[in-house]
Parts: C-alpha cells; structure tokens; sequence
C-alpha cells in the first residue's frame, strides 16, 4: 500500500510538471527577432555582394546600386513597432494544477477500485475474528457472505505465510462450501504439496479432482484415489469417490463392483445403503449390465436320495462365510434332483445387505420334512465352502449330511 502511494505521488508531480515546465519557460519577445533586424542584415549583405561584384568587374555605377538598395529598404520599413507581449503570470498556472490534480483523484476514485481496497482492508482487520467463530462450534453459523470474507483473509494471510497447510486445507474447503471450484481445486494443491503423505488431504484434494469439467483432473483424481485405496483398501470414502470417478468416465462394471465392496462393508440400517444401491442400479443402466445372480444346482448323495421325504421345502440360504446370519434365502418345494436354482438382490434378507454387494459366498442347503425354516432333528443338508464373488457365479451343493 505504502508502495502504491509513494508511486501515485510521484506521477502526480510528474504531469504537474509536464504542465508547468514548458509556460515557465516562455520569456515572450526577448528572443524573437524583429523586422528591422532582418532587414539590416539583407542590407549588410547586399553591400558585400555589391562590392565583390564590382571588384569582379560585373557591376559598375555602385553609387546607383546603393541608392536603390537604400530606397528599398526604406519603403520596408513598418509605420509603427507592434506592441511587445508581456510573459504569463505566473499564478495563471494554479487554476490549471488544481484541475489537473481533481481530474486524476476523481479518475482514480471511479476506476481505482479505492472502495475495494478499503473494504479489502476492513475484511484483513476482521480476520482474527471471523476465524475465531470460524473455527467454533458454538454460536450460529457464518452467512456465505461472512464465509467470502473470511476467505479473502485468508487469501492475505497465506500471502505473508504461504508454507502454512492447514491454512491451505481451510482455504480448501471454504471454496468447496462457497462452491468456487478453482480456489477449492488451487488450495488443496498448495496444501498436498507441502504434505504429500498426508492422505486426509489426499482425500480432500482427489474429492474437488474428480469432480472436476477437466479429464485431465478427473484422471490425475483417479491415480490419486488408486494410491489412497492401496494404502487404505478399507477406506469407504476413497472407494465411494473412485467409484463415481470410474463411473463418470464410462467404466460402469469396474463402478458398480466399487459401490458393491462399498455397500457390504456399511453397518446395517446405514443411511447411505440407500444411495449407493441407487447408484448402482443407474451404472447398470447406463452400462446395459444384467442383474448380478448366484446360480446353484443341487445334488443329492446316494444316502440323502434314498431317504428323500415324499414331500418337504428345500431352504438356500447364502452367506458371506463369516456372518451365520444369511444374506440372502430362498425357500422351495421339493422337487426333482439335481435341481437349478438361482439368487438374487431380490432373495435379500435386508436391503442393507445385499448379494451384489458380497465378495464371496458359501450357500447351505437344507431339506425341511416338515416345511419350517428353524431346523429339526434329521434334516439333510448340504454346504459348499466359501467362495469368491464379483456379482454373477455358480455354486455346486451336494446334500449329503444328517442333523443329530
């Protein structure tokens, strides 16, 4: 600031005296030659030619020549000497600076941007106390245009102390709430850059990145994410955000099996169960995907198909071999053996855990004599081991045990 005015000063006295230099400089007639000067001179002259001339031999009657010279010089000569001017006064000239200087302040007050400057200055003056209520938890939150102006102090802070990341991460996500994508994507670059091991600003950064007009950030979001989730492989909110990024570029199956990993990994009754299987129905529809299914076929043993009930349900039941709670089951009559099944979202036992969202299985099959789903006393059953599963797969029971 002090900067400016010093610099503002100076061209002010510059233009000042480019106005005045050049009248103080002006001293009227005293160096201007008169008429009869120059005619003197012509007269001088023509007396030098004249006497040349004749010593030459190429005038004679020099008496003549002169005389009609004389009679020249004396029609020439004016009635009367025109007046001399007086110089400008000097106190002429004050009228002029003075408007000089209004025309160059009132410029600068309409175009400077000095009302922007002064708020500039207030907002940096108010800094310490809106980043105290910034960062509080009590008292009502800040306006948007309160947040703007916090903003703007940090802006100047940073400048004074640009190694400061946390100041970087706030600035961050003070431009992701203002949704000012370019401060956001900007200060969460500065902010990696001084921690690139830190993954919470990784996290932050890759966020703004994927979301994010350009493809160039969109990948650059995608191989940070890809870092972050092979440090992480159990960090929710980096599989979230690389599934979008994967379903924003067209790679639908590689999204959805992202957004399956998501789902069975959230505790039941978890309100984002509910998002993620929306966003995994529009991937298959935008990818032209099938539902994913689990086709089993059935078996019996020689001893189960010789004690086969004339009637009976056949319970499956899928689990993700480590829960006893089944995700999905499916009850069916008796039937003929060997028997084609399958399963799907649809066979869930709740809707926050579903078979999609499992990445491996192992299915139970049981035959229930007297058709109830709590198991009884003789009841043949069967089990397969647990397996891997990517949302479509084939499992093979055979029923070949006996409940004591």
């Amino acid at each position: 600031m002090i900067a400016f005015l010093l610099l503002a000063v100076l061209l002010l006295l510059l233009a000042c005296a480019l106005f005045v230099l050049p009248a103080l400089r002006y001293r009227g007639e005293t160096e201007t030659v008169s008429r009869d000067q120059l005619n003197k001179r012509f007269y001088q002259r023509r007396l030098h030619e004249l006497a040349h001339d004749e010593r030459e031999g190429v005038v004679s009657e020099r008496a003549r020549h002169i005389e009609d010279l004389q009679r020249a010089l004396l029609t020439d000569i004016p009635a009367a000497a025109p007046p001399p001017r007086s110089p400008l006064p000097r106190w002429v000239l004050i009228p002029g600076v003075v408007v000089l200087l209004a025309v160059a302040l009132g410029l600068h007050g309409l175009t400077g941007g000095a009302s922007q400057v002064l708020r500039w200055r207030q907002t940096v003056n108010e800094f310490p106390a809106l980043r105290a209520r910034v960062l509080t938890t009590q008292g009502p939150p800040l306006s948007a245009e309160a947040l703007s102006r916090f903003a703007v102090g940090l802006r100047a802070e940073l400048q004074q102390h640009p190694a400061n990341k946390q100041n970087w991460l706030i600035l961050g996500r003070l431009g992701v709430v203002l949704n000012n994508a370019d401060m956001a994507t900007q200060a969460f670059a500065k902010a990696w850059r001084l921690a690139p091991g830190d993954d919470a600003i990784a996290l932050d950064y890759a966020s703004v990145l994927t979301r994010s007009a350009d493809p160039g950030d969109n990948g650059a979001g995608n191989r940070l994410l890809r870092e972050i989730t092979a440090k992480q492989p159990h960090n929710l909110q980096a599989l979230d955000l690389l599934a979008l990024n994967e379903y924003q570029q067209g790679h639908d199956a590689q999204a959805i099996a992202l957004w399956r990993e998501v789902l069975g990994r959230l505790p039941a009754a978890d309100p984002r169960a509910d998002a993620l299987r929306q966003h995994i129905e529009q991937a298959k529809a935008q990818g032209g995907l099938e539902q994913g299914a689990l086709r089993v076929v059935v078996t019996l043993s020689p001893a189960a198909a010789a004690a086969l009930p004339p009637s009976g349900t056949l319970f499956i039941s899928v689990s993700d071999g480590q829960s006893p709670i089944p995700v999905a089951v499916k009850p069916l009559p008796m039937s003929r053996f060997p028997l084609s099944l399958s399963l799907d979202d649809s066979n869930a036992m709740i809707p926050e855990r579903l078979l999609s969202a499992q990445r491996q299985v192992k299915v139970r099959v049981r035959l229930a004599r007297d058709g109830t789903a709590q198991p009884q006393r003789g009841d043949w059953f069967g089990e397969s081991t647990t397996q891997p599963f990517n949302g479509n797969g084939r499992v093979a029971v055979e029923i070949d045990q006996q409940l004591p």
